[in-house]
């Protein structure tokens, strides 16, 4: 497999940590962003790497010369001036015969490559967009797509959003088909994502890959030391889906936002006090956040998977105002007793997902490689704590919502926690080491 890394920033924002060389070769713990990147392609087989180079590139080239060092080859394409996000692309029309990796040289990264690119061939794009959740939404372009992960529409960061959103944010990273490369047809300067992509979003050409795994822009002071703590505390490397993850399911109602009864309406919800800071601190950890929650109001036709979907979006969207997010989130919408005015008929059903069956979690590990005998359930029910229990994992059992006082089952929890500020200080302290 080839890939293709632009890496002709110049990193002005980073004046003030290192000057003279390119945003490429600013070293964290020691060593180029850049060098990162070539190591984690490498690890996934991808072993044909061209370097698109301008300001300073001789530097680059000084560094990696032909790749032999790190068992790659390496080639440059050197941009006289700037040609903007897509336009040095035109340089590899005559390169490229198979899909391919694009990635931006600024980011630190460890990514399963092949997992990606798997997921790209499946949806036959012509480019997907790698997409995580990240701790700035409200200043990041975030990605909108439809049940196939075809993209929709990119909302931009420059705009004042008075809406509720999914925190899916375009993380700068892409699997190309060669057809993509026919839409640059002369060496001129061009935004990949305003110009290219957004003339193949309509065609439904463009798909959108989510993913847990460690992508950041390190484009300012504070999310360069940011991403070295990271590094040391190999938060980074051990994001790759190729290992296992240690995950933190949360329950929603009583556990999240605040327990109103079965909540219908988006403007009803209302996050508990501390709830994101300590989500954001459990985003700096080894562990995973994931919502699994029980949803009967759609069975019983008190709420429309529209509106369900809107207060899941202004959960997300208060939690990044705070820089916390969620990696995952799974709903059950059935409700196995019948006899409610405007049911729906086809999810009054026996199933696999309503807890204490274990159906969304065996599906988020799934998805996400989550080993779930090292993972845990909080909430505020006996029915979390059973559903943790049937699962294998550690339970912690919150006072906040119904505290365990709805008597579903009778089962102990591991721990029992004030709210989830300290549940997940809790778990974050268990056999630290």
């Amino acid at each position: 497999m080839k890939a293709v890394i632009m890496a002709g920033g110049k990193g002005t924002r980073l004046q003030s940590i290192v000057s003279d060389i390119p945003k490429p070769m600013v070293p964290v713990c020691g060593k180029p962003i850049l060098e990162y990147q070539i190591e984690n392609l490498k690890s996934c087989g991808v072993t044909d790497i061209t370097l698109i180079v301008g300001h300073l590139g001789n530097v680059i080239e000084e560094y990696f010369g032909d790749g032999a060092k790190w068992d790659v080859h390496i080639d440059y394409v050197v941009e006289d001036h700037p040609l903007g996000t897509a336009g040095a692309l035109f340089y590899l029309k005559d390169k490229m015969d198979d899909d391919f990796m694009l990635v931006f040289g600024d980011l630190m990264l460890d990514i399963d490559w092949n997992r990606f690119m798997a997921f790209h061939k499946d949806k036959g794009a012509i480019i997907t967009l790698f997409g995580h959740p990240n701790t700035h939404p409200y200043d990041s372009d975030v990605i909108v797509v439809n049940e196939e992960s075809k993209v929709l529409r990119i909302e931009p960061k420059n705009i004042d959003r008075d809406f509720y959103y999914k925190n899916f944010v375009n993380a700068g990273v892409y699997c190309v088909s060669p057809k993509l490369l026919e839409n640059i047809p002369a060496l001129e300067k061009i935004d990949l994502e305003k110009k290219i992509i957004a003339e193949q979003i309509p065609l439904r050409t463009v798909a959108a890959y989510h993913s847990t795994e460690y992508v950041k822009d390190m484009g300012t002071p504070d999310r360069y030391h940011a991403v070295e703590k990271d590094v040391i505390n190999r938060v980074v490397s051990n994001r790759n889906l190729k290992n296992k993850q240690k995950c933190i399911f949360l329950d929603r109602d009583g556990t999240i936002n605040k327990s109103k009864g079965f909540l219908s309406l988006a403007e009803d919800f209302e996050l508990l006090d501390g709830v994101a800071a300590e989500i954001a601190g459990a985003n700096r950890s080894k562990y995973l956040v994931v919502v699994a929650t029980n949803q009967p109001v759609i069975a019983r036709g008190e709420c429309t998977i529209e509106e369900l979907n809107r207060i899941h979006m202004k959960m997300e969207t208060e939690l990044g105002k705070q820089g916390a997010y969620i990696d995952g989130l799974y709903y059950c919408p059935h409700h196995p007793h019948k006899g409610y005015e405007g049911e729906v008929p086809e999810l009054k059903i026996e199933c696999d997902c309503r807890k204490p069956k274990i159906g969304m979690l065996i599906k988020a590990a799934e998805e996400l490689n989550i080993d779930l005998s090292e993972s845990w359930y909080v909430g505020d029910t006996t029915i979390d704590v059973q559903t943790g229990v049937n699962a294998g994992m550690k339970t912690i059992l919150v006072k906040t919502g119904e505290a365990g006082q709805d008597g579903m089952f009778d089962v102990k929890p591991d721990f029992v926690a004030d709210d989830l500020k300290s549940a997940i200080r809790t778990i974050l302290e268990w056999k630290k080491k």
